[in-house]
């Protein structure tokens, strides 16, 4: 009948908790090559380049092809030190990845933190995206 409308069924909310809360992460790049290069020294690792979609994208390894990853992308970072910060697991000691962000263009913003999980500090890619490099 027209002019009657259901009522909506109720229905209890549950808590959500999932496996990851985070589930892909976006770094954008004014310079594809240069942030390659900083990444993958950084982080002593290999980016993957996926032109296959809208927009390419350096990808983020992860071991487990289903882990949490994410990739650089072109794009308009925020003003520098202004966007979110993202932690990516560091290779190894957190001094000698201090020394290879220098190396690379990037900038080191702080000390080495510790924390319960482990320890981090923050750093600057050579676009001003904000950074935590992470070790347990």
């Amino acid at each position: 009948m027209f002019g009657h409308s259901q009522p909506e069924q109720e229905f209890e909310q549950m808590p959500h908790t999932p496996e990851n809360i985070v589930v892909w992460a976006e770094i954008p790049v004014t310079d594809m090559a240069r942030s390659i290069a900083f990444y993958a020294s950084v982080l002593n690792t290999e980016l993957t380049l996926d032109d296959s979609g809208p927009n390419p994208m350096a990808v983020l390894p992860t071991a487990d092809k289903m882990g949490v990853a994410g990739h650089l992308y072109p794009g308009k970072p925020a003003p520098e030190g202004t966007g979110p910060t993202i932690h990516l697991a560091c290779p190894d000691a957190l001094s000698a990845a201090r020394e290879r962000v220098e190396q690379a263009g990037g900038k080191v913003m702080s000390g080495v933190m510790e924390i319960p999980d482990g320890l981090f500090f923050y750093c600057l890619d050579p676009d001003g995206n904000s950074i935590g490099l992470f070790t347990r």
